[in-house]
């Protein structure tokens, strides 16, 4: 598994922002591969709308769950473990943006025959003190 697998990945995220709730689901090509302890499920963001963007999970065998989505003007990596406030940072052509996550629901199940898995994070985002919003990803991956 360290060169990497081919996987087809199902995304939801379920997003509450100032009382209106959206939904976004989307299939994608992706990849797994493992490094070290720590498993990384990685796929490419392109649509019309944004620009393109580079989306990794890494997956570390305490349980934690480090998410970075990058593009050509910004970096946002969020930091997820259970029941705890972890800091973070947003790169933006304006300067970075000091955000923070509680992370209610973390949960990770992974099966070697055949790769399956899923990934479950519900968490609040936070900056300045101040909730931005309430985020819940359902990742589902297969060969």
């Amino acid at each position: 598994m360290s060169t990497g697998t081919d996987i087809l990945i199902t995304l939801q995220t379920f997003t509450k922002q100032d009382g209106e709730i959206s939904k976004y689901d989307r299939k994608f090509e992706g990849q797994l591969f493992q490094m070290g302890n720590s498993i990384y499920l990685r796929y490419t963001e392109d649509d019309d709308k944004q620009e393109k963007a580079v989306v990794t999970f890494k997956i570390n065998n305490n349980g934690g769950i480090q998410l970075t989505r990058k593009s050509k003007e910004m970096r946002m990596q969020l930091f997820f473990e259970n029941n705890k406030r972890v800091s973070a940072t947003y790169r933006t052509p304006y300067g970075e943006i000091p955000i923070e996550t509680v992370t209610p629901l973390l949960s990770v199940n992974i099966s070697d025959f055949p790769l399956v898995g899923t990934v479950n994070i519900d968490y609040f985002l936070y900056s300045g003190g101040n909730l931005l919003g309430e985020y819940k990803i359902r990742l589902q991956f297969s060969v």
